[in-house]
């Protein structure tokens, strides 16, 4: 869960903007749940296209009520549809076939990761982005927290669980990986009509491939599965990248990184409620790990504490 095209801006943290992104931490962490849910009636790559399909349909809505310019060049489409497999075909299908073996919250916890790979593969990519001390120690730290969430014994004893893990991380890797390409191809673009041409992409390669893999999609019977695309397509994917635009332009890149922290707590609480849940002890260790990785990685943490007065 990312955005398709990223801001190097940072501003100020308004009360607006921590509500709304609030707000957008509640709607994609209870995204988790649904897809957990779904993932009950609906076979992976089906659940994927639904995810894209819906959602496109939807971002298109946007886009001509709004009257944004629609672009024509072969390039740019060209460009939605490697993004479409980066951002959305790629990490939606490895985290949900990773979310049949794991619990939905430490799902969560690994997503968080997107943040720390984005910094890795920016310093890799574009000359204004390298690694500082700062940032390679909260790299550093919240890659620890990674592996002690997935936790020593399944890395040893490597089993399907394990496997799901790292499928899940590679997927997060997919979001970073999509957030170079989107800062080079993608500029300059309203970012409503970047998600609405990636999100074309992902349906024209997903929504057939499907159909090979799962054969031709068959009605849910159970309520529960049609709220669960239902909101993971409308809510978790459309409307959830519309209000992290909004996010994106009154508070910068920088603190809407943040959001991957406010996730977690959500997708652990509502997975114990409705699926009665437990993680690992070493599952929060390991998120106490990234969350100060990434709070390292913004920088303000440090700047606080340098401004203490001493005791």
């Amino acid at each position: 869960m990312t955005s398709a095209v990223p801001s190097t801006q940072t501003l100020r943290l308004s009360y607006r903007a921590w509500a709304e992104m609030t707000l957008l931490g509640v709607i994609w962490g209870a995204s988790f749940l649904s897809i957990k849910l779904a993932l009950s009636e609906v076979p992976v790559m089906t659940l994927v296209a639904h995810r894209v399909f819906w959602a496109c349909l939807l971002l298109w809505a946007y886009v001509i009520w709004r009257g944004l310019a629609v672009p024509r060049s072969p390039r740019i489409w060209g460009a939605f549809l490697v993004m479409g497999l980066l951002n959305n075909i790629i990490p939606f299908s490895l985290m949900a076939w990773g979310q049949q073996f794991i619990e939905t919250g430490l799902t969560s916890i690994f997503n968080a990761a997107t943040a720390v790979f984005g910094v890795l593969v920016a310093a890799m990519v574009f000359r204004d982005e390298r690694l500082t001390l700062r940032r390679g120690l909260g790299v550093t730290i919240a890659f620890f927290g990674v592996v002690v969430a997935i936790g020593f014994e399944s890395l040893a004893d490597f089993d399907i669980r394990s496997l799901a893990q790292l499928a899940i991380v590679a997927g997060t890797l997919s979001y970073a990986v999509a957030a170079a390409w989107a800062r080079v191809h993608l500029v300059g673009l309203p970012p409503q009509v970047a998600a609405a041409g990636m999100l074309t992409g992902a349906s024209l390669v997903m929504v057939p491939l499907a159909w090979m893999i799962d054969g031709a999609p068959k009605m849910p019977t159970d309520p529960v599965t049609f709220a669960a695309i239902g909101y993971f397509a409308a809510f978790g994917t459309a409307i959830a990248y519309l209000l992290y635009y909004r996010i994106l332009a009154m508070a910068g890149s920088g603190n809407a990184m943040l959001v991957t922290l406010l996730i977690p707590p959500v997708a652990i609480l509502l997975g114990a409620a409705v699926l009665g849940e437990r993680l690992d002890p070493s599952a929060f260790a390991g998120f106490a790990l990234l969350a100060a990785g990434l709070l390292i990685l913004d920088g303000r943490a440090l700047q606080i504490f340098r401004k203490s007065p001493p005791i």
